[in-house]
Formats: C-alpha cells, structure tokens, sequence
C-alpha cells in the first residue's frame, strides 16, 4: 500500500459496516431466463451484422442471440467462446455501448440497443456456472511455450496454444493470475471473485502452468526463455504511470489510481481501505472514473474528476462519465494540473483552464483551485523496462518483433488499452505461434 493511505484525513469505515455491501454490490445484475429470452427476441439476426464487425473478438453476436432466444444458453456460450475465451469478464467490464450496442441496429433506429453485454453475460454465466468447460484439449504436440504475463492477453493466448496440444508455462510477477481483470477493475463490475473463478475456469482445459512471483529481467531473461522455449508470448502490460510533471506531485496524499484499485480489489473488507474527504481524480479514462466512483462508495465527501480536454475526447464513454456524476462525482473538463500544494501534505491541487490551439493543448491564464487531502494520479499508464534487445516503438513493443517471440495486450503497439482487445490480441497470436510451430 502507499504511505499516502496513512495520511492524516485519509481514514478507513468513513460509512456505516451495512453501507459498504450495498455500495459494491454487482452494479448490473444478470438477467434471469425470462429477462434474457425477451432481450434476445428483440435482436433482428441480421446476416451482415455491423455488432460483429464492431467486436475485436469478432463474436458470432447474431448467432449466440439466437441460441438464447431458443433456449440453448450452454451453445451460445460457446459461440462466445470460441472467439474470447474470457468473455464473461468482458460482458461486465467492455464498453459496449461504444462497440458492439453502438452498431446495433435498434440502436441507430430506435436509440435503444439490443442489450447484447448482458446477454453475453447470461450465456456465460450460465455455462460457467455448471462448471462446464466447452472445449478439449488436442493430443500432446511436444512443443513448449513461455506467455509472460497472466493477464487478459497471456490467458487467451495460453487458453487457445493448450487447446491445440502445447504445453504452456504462464509466468506472472504478481501473487495472483489475472493481470488487469484482477487488480486493474472496479470492484463493483466484477464481484464474487468473479477473476479468479474465470481463470481457475479457463485453466481446465489442461496444459497450462501458471508460476507466479516471476518477473522479467529480474528472475529470468528474455534470452534464457527464447532458449530453452519453442517459441515466447509477451504480455506484461504497463505496469508504469505517468506523472503528473506538477510541483507537490510527490506529497503524501498524492497516489497513483491504479493502486488504489488494486489495493480495494484486494481487500477482504472495504471498509478497511482508507480515503480522503475531499478527493480529486487527474485524468480521463476508465481508471479515473474507477477510482472517483469507489472513491464515493468508501464515503469520501467531495470527489472531483479533472480532465484536460472537452467531454467529446475524454477516453471514458459517455456512459461512464453519466455513471460517475449519478453517483455523486463532479466532472470538471478542460483544465489541468499547475500544482499540488500543502505544508507535510498534499491540501489543494491548483489548476489551469486549458483551450485548443493548432499547436495543441495550452494553459490559459485563469486558474482555480480544489481543496484535496487525496490526490489520485490517473493520466495514462506507460510501458517499465522494455525487454532487452526489442526496440520501444511509441512507448510499447512492436508484436513480433523477433523470430519465436509475439507480444500482445497492452504493452504491444497497435491496439486499444482494452479487455477485449487484449484478449483478441492473445488469441491471435496464440494462431501465428501455432502455425509457426507447425513450420507453416
């Protein structure tokens, strides 16, 4: 944890025991049969479906629709995992209503989307909830492959090598699997250990060795595994974050928001993480909106949202921007950081307006500034320690840049920082390294 937790101000049970239970109760519950029947019914099956092509995993969205409308839930579940074997974690966290529910046909008719995320949800759930897994594995091939990294990427990619025969070995820096989906998500969106029950899930196909507490380049070489591996997967996310470049920056009170949300996943009881009264977020995607929301739920009294651009560029969608201000967040746009001030503390965090000009984003003269005993730092993550020998291209690592090694997810150039794409990443690469290791 950081030392700005034990921050005076910065307190745990802010909010009465009862209360933490229902502010990080599953914000979207699953549809029952009959729920999930009537919402499938309103899908038109089209043949060329713009939801399929607006999915990076490419789900056959018609067809596992049209297995929930017949009242097959088990076989569309594996039309949904045939192509994102961790889709029932991208039913509760992926962006729909910018993907898939935006192309959809209702919606750009009627405005109101077929609720294609929560009936991905139903079909996952309930074959997971059988403890049903839809594939098997193929005979033994002999080869052995290394995936660094146990999060969305690495799982997909070692999910789909085992099923066709390989044997993979999963290596992990932290003390659980899961990368992102376990320590990057709010703990509202995926309750009940729902990410560690996936990958304990996904790891019956067999094949499949996860050793955990191995980091990269500290504990083993990159060179030592594309020696002693048929072929190499890297999937190591980015486990840094920007700062803010703002005097007071290193003030206690002043964490990354990354870090709060895995230290509040982790926790066995909310109302043992503390937080501020006054809390101000830096930053403009799903990791601010994250932190500002669960900031709220643990009892902070203000919490403000900062972001340096309009609402239209801010990364988070709409829909989650609605949800932070219906939960009680201001958002205020257009302005960033000058700095942090405070006497032993962080105190206050002084901004600047900003506009747009043809030579980017400029500080105007006026300035406000917010009363802050927490200060969460969520401007974006950055690539730590790129491997040795592989060229950094813009910041991320190029996804294959040598022969025998792939690289996928949110370290990898190319994609967008998301679950789903991470995952259609790993799956992707798992095909180009199964051909590789066929000598196609």
């Amino acid at each position: 944890m950081s030392n700005s937790q034990f921050t005076p101000g910065i307190v745990p049970a802010r909010l009465p025991a009862s209360s933490y239970a229902d502010n990080f109760a599953d914000h979207a519950p699953p549809f029952d049969v009959h729920e999930a029947r009537v919402a499938a019914d309103r899908c038109y099956f089209c043949f060329d479906a713009p939801c399929m092509t607006a999915c990076p995993t490419s789900i056959d969205i018609p067809l596992f629709i049209r297995q929930i409308a017949t009242g097959t839930p088990d076989a569309a579940a594996k039309t949904i995992f045939s192509q994102n074997i961790l889709g029932g974690m991208c039913a509760r966290v992926c962006p729909t209503e910018q993907l898939c529910e935006e192309a959809c046909v209702r919606e750009v008719a009627e405005g109101k989307p077929v609720e294609i995320g929560r009936l991905q949800r139903h079909a996952t759930d309930v074959l997971m909830g059988k403890g049903i897994h839809p594939f098997t594995r193929a005979a033994r091939t002999g080869k052995r492959v290394a995936v660094v990294g146990a999060g969305p990427a690495g799982l997909a990619c070692a999910h789909r090598l085992a099923m066709k025969g390989h044997d993979v070995v999963v290596l992990e820096r932290r003390s659980k699997a899961g990368g992102l989906n376990e320590y990057g998500i709010a703990t509202y969106k995926t309750v009940e250990n729902f990410a560690q029950r996936e990958v304990d899930w996904l790891l019956q196909i067999g094949g499949i060795e996860i050793r955990n507490g191995v980091t990269l380049g500290r504990d083993v070489a990159l060179a030592d595994l594309l020696a002693e591996y048929d072929a190499v997967f890297l999937g190591i996310g980015l486990a840094g974050v920007n700062a803010l470049r703002a005097a007071g920056e290193d003030l206690p009170g002043v964490m990354n928001a990354v870090d709060f949300i895995a230290d509040l996943r982790q926790a066995t009881d909310r109302a043992t993480v503390p937080v501020g009264r006054d809390v101000v977020v830096i930053g403009g995607g799903m990791t601010a909106v994250d932190a500002a929301v669960q900031s709220k739920m643990l009892g902070a009294e203000n919490v403000t949202i900062v972001y340096r651009r309009g609402k239209a560029k801010m990364s988070a969608s709409v829909y989650e921007q609605d949800h932070a201000t219906q939960s009680g967040v201001r958002i205020i746009y257009g302005a960033a950081p000058t700095a942090v001030t405070g006497t032993d503390r962080a105190e206050a965090v002084t901004f600047a307006y900003t506009e747009d000009t043809p030579e980017g984003l400029r500080l105007t003269a006026e300035t406000f500034t917010l009363k802050a005993d927490q200060v969460f730092k969520a401007i974006g993550q950055t690539l730590v320690g790129a491997p040795e020998g592989i060229e950094v291209e813009g910041g991320k690592l190029p996804p294959h840049p040598v022969t025998k090694l792939w690289c996928g997810g949110d370290c990898a150039a190319g994609g967008a920082d998301l679950t789903v794409t991470a995952v259609a990443e790993g799956r992707d690469a798992a095909e180009a390294i199964h051909a590789f290791l066929a000598g196609h």
